[in-house]
C-alpha cells in the first residue's frame, strides 16, 4: 500500500512505508550506509554519527547500525548524500531502480535496499515486494530444512528402533544368562553358608579347647614359676652360704669356726653381763654366803619383778640392745612407712639410717637395715652410715625373705632382734629364735635421741 504526503503518487519522497522494514532489507541498507560512510566528510555526517567516523565498516555495522538506520530515515540530506555515494558505487542498479525497471536477475533484497535509499517513485512497493519475496524464500528454506530434518529424524528413529530391538534381544539374552548365573550363585551361597556354620561350630569347639589348654598351661606355668622362685630362693641361700664359706676360707677359717667363735664370744659376754647383773663377787662362793639375806647393793626378787616392761615400752628395746653380741635387724620400709609415709623413699631411707647410726653408736650393737629392692627404679648410690649395714633385696627376693635369711645365718644362742610390724615376718623370725619388736617401739626409741 502506497500513501502520498502533499503530492501525487508519482512523488517517491511522499511515499511512506506502513510496516517495519524487513530484516533482510534493513541489513542491506546498513551495509550500504557503512560502505558510503567513509566517503563523507565529518561535517556531512549527522551529529549523532560523527563519533563513528573513524570506525571500520564492520565496527560501524556492529556498533552504529541502529543509529545509521534512524538517521537515514529521519535526515533527508544524509539520505541524499548516501544515495549519491550509492550511485557512484552501483550506477547500473541505481539507474535501473530509479527508472522503475530493476533487472530481473538482481537480488530482490539489493533492489529493495537501493530503492529505500534513493526513494524513487514506487519504492515502497519495491521494498514491500522484496520483503515478501524474502519471507517466501526464507519460508521455503525453512521448509526445506524442516523436510531434511524430518527425513533425518525418521532415519534416526528407524535406526534407533532397529538398535532398540537389537539391544532388547541382547538384554534378554544377558538377563537369561544373569538369571542362570544368579541361580548358580545362590546354590553356591547356600553351600557356603552351610560350610560357614560348620566352620563356626568347629571354631567355637577349637576356642573352648584352646581356652582349656591355656588355663591348664597357665596353671602349670604358675606352679612352675612358684617352684622356680622357691628353687631360686634356695639357690640364692646356697650361693650366699657358698660365698660366705669362700670368704671365710680366704680369711683362713671356716664358717662353722666363725659361728662357734661368735657363739663363744656371746656366751662369754653373757656370763660377764650376768655376773655384773647379779653383782657376783670376784671370788668363789663361801658357805656363809649361802644364808638367805639381803646385802647392801643387791637386788631383791621384788626389785627384779619391778623391772618387767610392756611390749610397747621403748625401754624394752634398750634392754634387748644391752645383751652381749646382740644383732639388730630392721625392716627399713616397714619402719619408715609406719613413721613418716608421706616423705619420698630416698628421704625416708636417709632419715632412718641417720637415726640408726646414732643408736648403734649409743648401744654398740650390730645393726643391719634391710630395704626391699623392688621399690627401686634404679640402683641406689648410698654411702652406708657408720655402724649400720645396709642391704637391698635382689630382684625376685623380698625384704622379708632376706630378713629370714639373715636370722637363719646367725648361730643358735646369739641374741637377734628383728624390728617389723609385719605379722608374718614376726612369726617367722620368732620360730627361728629371734626376738620380734614392733616398728612403733623403734620409732619411739629413736625419737628420744
Amino acid at each position: 500500500m502506497v500513501e502520498t504526503r502533499g503530492g501525487g503518487p508519482a512523488d517517491g519522497a511522499a511515499e511512506v512505508l506502513d510496516r517495519p522494514l524487513p530484516d533482510g532489507v534493513r541489513r542491506r541498507v546498513i551495509r550500504i550506509v557503512c560502505d558510503a560512510f567513509g566517503g563523507l566528510r565529518v561535517g556531512e555526517l549527522p551529529t549523532q554519527l560523527r563519533q563513528y567516523a573513524r570506525f571500520t565498516p564492520s565496527r560501524r555495522a556492529k556498533f552504529a547500525g541502529n543509529a545509521m538506520a534512524a538517521a537515514l530515515e529521519t535526515d533527508p540530506a544524509f539520505r541524499r548524500r548516501i544515495g549519491e555515494k550509492l550511485k557512484e558505487a552501483q550506477p547500473e542498479l541505481s539507474e535501473a531502480v530509479e527508472s522503475g525497471c530493476p533487472p530481473p536477475a538482481a537480488d530482490p533484497l539489493d533492489v529493495a535496499a537501493v530503492a529505500y535509499v534513493l526513494r524513487p517513485a514506487g519504492w515502497v512497493k519495491l521494498v514491500t515486494t522484496a520483503g515478501e519475496e524474502a519471507q517466501r524464500a526464507e519460508a521455503e528454506r525453512v521448509d526445506e530444512r524442516n523436510r531434511a530434518e524430518l527425513e533425518r529424524l525418521r532415519a534416526e528413529l528407524a535406526a534407533a528402533r532397529e538398535q532398540s530391538r537389537a539391544d532388547t534381544e541382547r538384554l534378554r539374552a544377558e538377563l537369561e544368562a544373569a538369571r542362570k548365573e544368579a541361580e548358580s550363585l545362590h546354590r553356591k551361597l547356600r553351600s557356603a553358608l552351610s560350610d560357614v556354620k560348620r566352620g563356626e561350630a568347629a571354631l567355637r569347639k577349637a576356642h573352648a579347647e584352646t581356652e582349656a589348654v591355656r588355663a591348664e598351661g597357665q596353671a602349670q606355668v604358675s606352679a612352675a614359676e612358684s617352684e622356680a622362685r622357691r628353687l631360686k630362693a634356695r639357690l640364692g641361700e646356697a650361693e650366699a652360704a657358698l660365698e660366705a664359706t669362700r670368704r671365710a676360707a680366704r680369711e683362713g677359717r671356716s664358717v662353722e669356726d666363725m659361728r662357734v667363735r661368735l657363739l663363744l664370744d656371746t656366751v662369754l659376754d653373757a656370763a660377764q653381763g650376768l655376773r655384773r647383773e647379779l653383782a657376783l663377787p670376784p671370788v668363789s662362793v663361801r658357805p656363809a654366803e649361802t644364808v638367805d639375806a639381803v646385802e647392801p647393793g643387791r637386788m631383791t626378787p621384788r626389785d627384779i619383778a619391778a623391772r618387767a616392761l610392756s611390749e610397747h615400752d621403748p625401754a624394752i628395746l634398750d634392754q634387748l640392745l644391752a645383751l652381749p653380741q646382740v644383732h639388730l635387724v630392721v625392716d627399713g620400709y616397714n619402719v619408715t612407712k609406719t613413721g613418716y609415709p608421706q616423705m619420698p623413699l630416698e628421704k625416708q631411707r636417709l632419715r632412718l639410717l641417720g637415726q640408726l647410726s646414732q643408736l648403734a653408736a649409743q648401744t654398740g650393737a650390730e645393726v643391719t637395715c634391710v630395704f626391699d629392692g623392688a621399690e627401686l627404679a634404679a640402683p641406689v648410690l648410698l654411702a652406708p652410715p657408720r655402724g649400720v649395714r645396709v642391704l637391698f633385696s635382689k630382684p625376685g627376693v623380698t625384704a622379708d625373705e632376706l630378713i629370714r635369711q639373715l636370722v637363719r645365718a646367725e648361730p643358735p644362742g646369739r641374741p637377734v632382734v628383728v624390728v617389723s610390724t609385719d605379722r608374718e615376718v614376726a612369726d617367722g623370725v620368732a620360730k627361728a629364735g629371734a626376738r620380734p619388736v614392733a616398728s612403733a617401739v623403734l620409732l619411739k626409741r629413736l625419737s628420744r635421741g
